[in-house]
């Protein structure tokens, strides 16, 4: 039996054990992580000395704000993105602009504006009047090929889109009073393995040739569903918004999860992430079957 989503997708491993399957044989496109980033494991293992050593942000932090070109002291490092969401949230409040949006977002009964951009889930990059007080821009590099939309709003991101590494959990705050935001962050929150692995990744970084890829892979996957009877929406972002009551547990029985978007408050409807070549294939070989 196909266990039930959870809220966040990610949903490859425990769909395996249901099935009896090896993980390792999942196509997860329930995470939307860029196809093209660099072979992480291969990066970390030649940095695993770090794992002696106590964290210290400075090396990455300088790292990330040089490549994004913006000032060290308004950028701080966050265990992933949902770290950076919550202490923004805890310090400051707010509520959504419109539903649906990213369920970790405040919804309290005012305050500060929340919005993500390419929006979550539709996929689709804000126009330039738009504004918003908070800027979710964890998938923004991938839809651009920029960092950052540029203006002082204050800015959470997500480092674990761009290079595929959800289990490192690397996100940033980018604020001009970021040290007031996280002043209620532990000691130590991001470990010295993601620290010491940023830079090198940073390195291999190419924004405007990963969002080639990513506009070219998601044509090819709009294309092969729209081929099957699908209608996916028109987005920026890695992924796409179809409406498809029953697909994901058709697929999952095949080695293919999808994000289940009932907890966007859209029932019946999936969000497929850009694939690799080789999730692209398989999808295929499924629909077709």
């Amino acid at each position: 039996m196909i266990p039930p989503p959870g809220p966040h997708g990610g949903d490859g491993p425990r769909v395996a054990a249901a099935l009896g399957r090896d993980p390792a044989d999942m196509i997860d496109l329930s995470m939307s992580l860029n196809p093209f980033a660099p072979d992480v494991a291969a990066i970390a293992a030649r940095h695993l000395d770090s794992l002696s050593r106590y964290p210290d942000r400075s090396a990455a932090t300088a790292a990330l704000a040089d490549a994004m070109g913006v000032d060290r002291d308004r950028l701080v490092l966050t265990n992933g993105g949902s770290e950076a969401i919550a202490l923004v949230a805890g310090a400051i409040g707010g509520s959504v602009d419109r539903e649906p949006e990213f369920s970790l977002h405040p919804r309290g009964p005012g305050g500060p504006l929340w919005r993500s951009n390419p929006h979550n889930p539709t996929g689709r990059l804000a126009g330039a009047a738009e504004q918003a007080d908070v800027w979710d821009e964890a998938f923004f590099p991938l839809a651009t090929g920029h960092w950052t939309r540029g203006d002082h709003a204050i800015v959470v991101g997500s480092l674990t889109k761009l290079f595929a590494c959800p289990g490192l959990r690397l996100g940033y705050i980018l604020a001009d009073d970021a040290a007031r935001l996280v002043s209620r962050q532990p000691a130590w929150p991001v470990n010295s393995l993601a620290l010491a692995v940023l830079p090198e990744l940073l390195s291999l970084a190419d924004l405007t040739a990963w969002r080639d890829a990513t506009r070219h892979r998601r044509a090819a996957l709009a294309a092969l569903l729209e081929e099957r009877g699908f209608e996916p929406r028109a987005a920026d972002a890695p992924w796409l918004l179809v409406e498809a009551p029953g697909l994901r547990d058709h697929l999952a029985v095949r080695g293919i999860v999808v994000r289940d978007c009932a907890s966007f408050g859209l029932p019946g409807h999936v969000r497929v992430a850009v694939p690799d070549e080789r999730g692209l294939a398989r999808l295929e070989a499924v629909l077709d079957r």
